[in-house]
C-alpha cells in the first residue's frame, strides 16, 4: 500500500481560498440564504448546513472572489486552529478560515476532509508551535504536505468513514427533534399554561380524560404572576437537595483514576446526558468527599465561568465547584427539574430577566432561584409522556459515542494504509451500520 501513497502540497490539490468580512457597517450585506461560516458553526457536524449569520446577495456580490461551491473543505487556522467542515451549497467563510475547493481528478472532497482531521502537527508547526493565537497563514497551509492514496481506496475510506459520521449526524438530528418535542410539552403546560387556558374558557385541551382532568380550569395571582389555582412559587432547592461539586486534591494522583466520572464544564457542551467524562476520580478521591456524590438522573447546571449549560448524569457521578447540581427529590419528577433548569440556564445565557446576576451563581443564590412548582400528579403525567423521547435519545447518544470511538480509531489507520480496506468493512458491517 505504502507504495501506492503520493505526497501532495494542500495548494497542489484545489484551489485555496482564505475568506473574509463585508463591512459589518453595511447592513444589506447579512441576512440571506448564504451561509457564512464562522468557527463557532463548526465541530458538531462534517457538511455545515446550519450557521449563525448567512450573507445576502448583495453581501455575495462584493465577497465573490471567496464563494465557496458545495463539497469545499474548510480548516479553522487562526486561534482555534484544526475545525473542520465541507460547505453543503454555495457558501462563504470569514478570514480564520482557509478552505480548499477540490480537484476531483486528484482527491475526493470527503477524503480530504478526514486528512485535514489528522494535520494537528503539521498545522501546529506551519503556525509557529503552541501560541493561542496561532495564525496559518495562506501560505503556510498551502505548503502543509499530505499523504494521498489514489482515488479508487479515497472513495473507499471516504465511504466507510462517511457511513459512520452519517449515522452519528442521523442520531443528532433526531436527538434535536426529540428534545424539542419534550420542550414544546413543557412550555405548552408549564409556561405557555394551554391545557389551563383551555379549559378556562370551556375547551377541550385536547389530552387524553386522565390527563386532561389533574390541570385546573383558572388562575391565581402569584409573585411570578399569574399561575394556574394550586401550583405554587417556589425555589430550586423545593426541586431536591442542591449539591456544589468539589475538586479532590490534585497533589495527589491516587485520588484520580477511572472509577467514578468527574464532570468538568468540557462535559457539558451540545449534550442531554453526559455519558462520558474528560476525568475520572479514582473510589479512593471520590470518597474522600463522599458528601459530593451524584445519583443516576441529576441534573447538573454550570454556574461559573461558562454559565447556563444544563446535562442529566447516567451514573454515579461527581462535579467540580463549577456547577450546582440538583438530586430530585421525586424520581418520577426528574425529566421536568432538568426542564425547569434548562428554562433556567436559557435565561443565564441570555443575560436577560435578571440574567446579570446569574452569572455567577454560588450554591445560595442558585438553591434560592424563584421557579414553579405544579402539583406532583402533573409532573409525574409529564415525566410518564416524555420518558420515551429521553429514553431514545440516551440510547442514540450512547450509539454515536461508540461510532465516534469506532471512526476515530480507523481513520488514522486506514490513511496510513495500516488497515486495509476490508477489514475496516468488516468492522462497520459488524457495528451494524
Amino acid at each position: 500500500m505504502a507504495s501506492e501513497w503520493r505526497e501532495y502540497k494542500i495548494g497542489d490539490l484545489g484551489r485555496v481560498v482564505t475568506g473574509k468580512t463585508p463591512s459589518t457597517k453595511i447592513p444589506k450585506y447579512f441576512g440571506g440564504h448564504y451561509p457564512f461560516i464562522t468557527i463557532p458553526d463548526m465541530g458538531t457536524s462534517v457538511y455545515i448546513s446550519e450557521t449563525a449569520r448567512t450573507l445576502s446577495q448583495a453581501g455575495a456580490e462584493v465577497m465573490r472572489s471567496c464563494q465557496l461551491p458545495k463539497g469545499s473543505i474548510m480548516m479553522s487556522c487562526i486561534a482555534t486552529i484544526g475545525k473542520c467542515g465541507i460547505t453543503t451549497k454555495d457558501s462563504f467563510t470569514n478570514q480564520q478560515i482557509n478552505s480548499v475547493i477540490c480537484d476531483h481528478n486528484k482527491v475526493h472532497p470527503l477524503y480530504l476532509y478526514y486528512v485535514f482531521t489528522q494535520l494537528g502537527f503539521e498545522l501546529d508547526a506551519a503556525g509557529g508551535g503552541g501560541s493561542v493565537y496561532t495564525n496559518v497563514s495562506k501560505s503556510r497551509f498551502s505548503d502543509i504536505s499530505v499523504i494521498i492514496l489514489p482515488l479508487p481506496e479515497q472513495r473507499a475510506i471516504a465511504h466507510i468513514l462517511g457511513s459512520l459520521d452519517d449515522k452519528i449526524e442521523l442520531n443528532r438530528r433526531m436527538n434535536k427533534a426529540l428534545e424539542a418535542t419534550a420542550r414544546a410539552i413543557f412550555k405548552s403546560w408549564f409556561v405557555d399554561f394551554v391545557p389551563v387556558r383551555v379549559k378556562a374558557e370551556g375547551g377541550d385541551p385536547g389530552l387524553p380524560d386522565d390527563i386532561a382532568g389533574i390541570f385546573p380550569d383558572r388562575f391565581e395571582d402569584s409573585e411570578m404572576g399569574e399561575i394556574p389555582r394550586g401550583w405554587r412559587v417556589g425555589v430550586v432547592s423545593d426541586l431536591g437537595n442542591v449539591i456544589c461539586g468539589k475538586t479532590p486534591p490534585t497533589k495527589d494522583p491516587e485520588n484520580y483514576g477511572e472509577d467514578i466520572p468527574f464532570i468538568t464544564i468540557p462535559d457539558m457542551h451540545g449534550k442531554v446526558f453526559v455519558t462520558q467524562t474528560g476525568k475520572y476520580l479514582s473510589t479512593k478521591g471520590a470518597n474522600t468527599q463522599r458528601n459530593k456524590y451524584l445519583p443516576a438522573k441529576t441534573i447538573c447546571v454550570s454556574c461559573i465561568a461558562t454559565p447556563g449549560l444544563v446535562v442529566m448524569t447516567t451514573e454515579r457521578s461527581q462535579t467540580n465547584q463549577q456547577i450546582n447540581s440538583v438530586i430530585p427529590k421525586n424520581k418520577k419528577s426528574s425529566y421536568y427539574c432538568y426542564q425547569v433548569l434548562n428554562r433556567l440556564g436559557d435565561q443565564i445565557r441570555a443575560g436577560g430577566s435578571g440574567g446579570s446576576v446569574l452569572l455567577n451563581l454560588n450554591k445560595t443564590l442558585f438553591s434560592n432561584t424563584k421557579v414553579l412548582i405544579p402539583d406532583s400528579e402533573t409532573i409525574e403525567s409529564y415525566q410518564q409522556i416524555v420518558e420515551p423521547f429521553f429514553e431514545k435519545l440516551l440510547q442514540n447518544q450512547r450509539e454515536s459515542v461508540f461510532l465516534s470511538s469506532l471512526r476515530d480509531t480507523l481513520l488514522p489507520k486506514l490513511i496510513s494504509g495500516e488497515l486495509r480496506i476490508p477489514d475496516a468493512e468488516k468492522f462497520v458491517e459488524e457495528a451494524g451500520v
